[in-house]
């Protein structure tokens, strides 16, 4: 009995089921998992920073003459004068402060910051950054950042050697932003509630109107919800609900959800990703690869001794052809477990199987969005 193994073809992430059945077992997904509230969305905040305390591995200040000048306003700020001296200390590190401030954030509460250096810091382990405020796109500051730098990656460095693992030049604050700011938010005034579908699908959209619709009619004795597009759906509040406990009620009914068939292609990473909805039509599919192997090995003539000749190399090469494969297979994919089967019994290596598809989707016979990344 002839054994193939799955993992010849790389990565194969089933998207949805990987056997018939399975998929009426999990009913559906719940309404908070695949939408999230318009109003309630995240912001982007930014700020610029200096980190202190480096161990020699910060910005060289001639290098980065924004570091020296930074260094120099913060220290008058302080009120320590720093005219008259140039340093030379790499210690310090000039850094982009990024957070995301989440909906319904109240000041006082605490998020995680990232830092990532700007300038030719080799390393912002063991620092701390210094007050930094971040500000959001209206330019109003939101939030204060400040604390030890958390960094994965790590460098060691030798006469004759240099090992480096991971990225040392950004790294974390956690909880180090303390938000200072409230947004401007009307939930509790607002008259009804918009549901952006994060994958936006036309079945999707009426099946979550639908399963809202069937419970305002049994809670409130009308339908409330309505699809306005494939990401859209617009929920009514009834007079008699509260707002917040109608959206708890609302994000935790389930519903099943619907996608376009897809293969998603990484070519650099050899991942295929393969839709549960794919379907092939019956193809035939011959793959062989050809492999050339071309070596060196030159070989050293010396002279007879005691005569007047030179040594001398002569090259060798050897060249070695070498065809594998060629087998003709038969792919037909009703549904996903016959579709990876058959994909399988061809056994070859990712690259391989990458090209398959391409080949099958421009014979017409794959019934699925292609995307390469």
């Amino acid at each position: 009995m002839k054994t193939f193994r799955l993992s010849r073809i790389a990565l194969v992430v089933l998207a949805a089921m990987l056997w018939p059945g399975i998929g009426a077992e999990a009913a559906g997904s719940r309404i908070k998992d695949i939408a999230s509230l318009q109003s309630g969305r995240d912001n982007q905040l930014i700020g610029y920073g200096l980190i202190v305390g480096l161990q020699g591995s910060g910005d060289s200040l001639r290098s980065s003459p924004f570091t020296d000048q930074s260094m120099r306003a913060m220290l008058q700020n302080l009120g320590i004068s720093t005219q008259g001296g140039q340093s030379n200390a790499k210690n310090v590190a000039a850094v982009m402060v990024t957070a995301t401030l989440p909906p319904f954030s109240s000041p006082g509460s605490r998020i995680d910051a990232t830092v990532s250096s700007l300038g030719d810091a080799t390393s912002l382990r063991g620092g701390t950054l210094v007050m930094t405020s971040l500000t959001g796109a209206d330019g109003q500051i939101y939030a204060v950042a400040q604390g030890s730098v958390i960094v994965s990656g790590f460098n060691a460095q030798g006469q004759a050697a240099n090992l480096q693992e991971g990225i040392t030049t950004s790294g974390r604050v956690p909880n180090g932003a303390i938000i200072e700011r409230e947004l401007p938010s009307k939930f509790k005034d607002s008259v009804n509630l918009v549901l952006q579908l994060r994958n936006p699908d036309f079945t999707t959209s009426i099946r979550i109107a639908d399963t809202v619709n069937a419970f305002a009619r049994a809670a409130f004795g009308a339908p409330i919800a309505e699809a306005r597009d494939s990401q859209e759906v617009i929920v009514q509040k009834p007079r008699t609900a509260d707002l917040a406990r109608l959206m708890a009620d609302i994000e935790n009914l389930l519903v099943e959800t619907d996608s376009p068939a897809k293969v998603v292609i990484n070519e650099r990473t050899g991942t295929i990703v393969i839709g549960a909805e794919v379907r092939v039509s019956k193809v035939a599919v011959s793959y062989g690869t050809l492999t050339v192997q071309v070596t060196e090995t030159p070989q050293i003539i010396q002279p007879e001794p005691f005569s007047r000749g030179q040594t001398a190399v002569q090259d060798q090469t050897d060249i070695l052809a070498q065809k594998e494969g060629g087998n003709v297979a038969i792919v037909d994919g009703p549904d996903l477990r016959t579709l990876v089967s058959g994909l399988n019994n061809i056994g070859v290596k990712p690259d391989g199987i990458i090209a398959i598809l391409q080949g099958i989707k421009s014979a017409g016979a794959l019934q699925a969005e292609l995307v390469l990344q």
